[in-house]
């Protein structure tokens, strides 16, 4: 079991609210987390599932905070959930099952596309707000394309936010206000259904969770309240410098 520091409860707690506002904003709050975890020595695969259950939370209130976005929208919702939570559960079985070299071998290129769209993040926005609006529903498209994304957020989750912001952007026609509540909805039950199975069948450091829960939630708030006043350049560059800090350590 991992000790803690005050110093290194405070980060931990710092790096759940970090995590919290921009997962509400746009996604990607685990390269906040998950070098942090990393830093005060978890290991991998542990950093990864605590960070999950920790995020949870701080999904719920994201979710609420952008309350108002999702009126008239659960229908949406109803319809993509299935895909998203079978996917999130397949995610989690898969981390459980490959060994922890697989973990350690992946995660490493997982994050630096995830930087990839992150630095790209600006190009999409234009993209989406051209695209022609092809119907208010699910297509088999989407749907394939949103479980895939539950897979990958099951597993690890790093800019599921974005990969959920481009497919709902491309399919839905809808402001992009109303779209990031719909993939706060989304990437929260990717999120949730893993951490089930994560309680269940994985060594999770609940200290670790509680800290990073606590500023989930306040970051959270604080992202749907004032997330679209922050620069986001400010936030990519941070994204991107603790991206490549938790490259270094799993390959170190």
């Amino acid at each position: 079991m991992t000790e803690l520091s005050l110093l290194e409860a405070i980060a931990v707690v710092l790096a759940g609210a970090g995590a919290g506002l921009i997962n509400t904003v746009v996604g990607s709050g685990t390269l906040i987390t998950f070098p942090v975890l990393l830093s005060v020595g978890y290991p991998p695969v542990t950093a990864n599932v605590s960070n999950n259950v920790g995020l949870v939370p701080g999904s719920v209130s994201g979710v609420i905070g952008y309350r108002r976005e999702l009126a008239n929208q659960w229908h949406r919702v109803a319809r993509l959930a299935v895909a998203s939570t079978a996917g999130g559960l397949l995610g989690a079985v898969l981390l459980l099952t490959l060994p922890a070299s697989a973990f350690e071998a992946i995660v490493p290129a997982f994050i630096v596309v995830a930087l990839v769209l992150i630095v790209f993040q600006p190009k999409i926005g234009p993209w989406l707000a051209n695209r022609r609006p092809p119907s208010e529903h699910a297509g088999p498209a989407l749907l394939a394309g949103v479980f895939v994304a539950g897979i990958y957020g099951g597993y690890f989750g790093a800019a599921q936010g974005i990969l959920l912001l481009a497919l709902l952007g491309l399919s839905l026609p809808d402001d992009l206000h109303r779209i990031n509540a719909f993939k706060n909805v989304l990437a929260g039950l990717v999120n949730f259904v893993a951490a089930i199975v994560f309680v269940f069948a994985a060594d999770i450091a609940w200290l670790a969770v509680g800290l990073i829960a606590v500023g989930a939630v306040v970051g959270a708030q604080l992202g749907a309240k004032y997330g679209r006043r922050l620069s986001p350049t400010a936030l990519r560059v941070v994204i991107v410098i603790v991206g490549i800090s938790a490259i270094i350590r799993l390959l170190a």
